[in-house]
């Protein structure tokens, strides 16, 4: 039974933590998408 809660709360902290880096990763990604739109931008005129 001790293994089971430690477990469930290893488990519990790994997948915030995957949380909190994806929604890092979706910030990076949309500020390099950005990026790129305004070179395209500046590129085109």
């Amino acid at each position: 039974m001790r293994k089971l809660i430690v477990l469930t709360v290893v488990a519990a902290a790994l997948a915030t933590s995957a949380c909190n880096t994806i929604q890092g990763l979706g910030r990076d990604t949309q500020a390099a998408g950005s990026a790129v739109e305004g070179a395209a931008r500046d590129a085109k005129n």
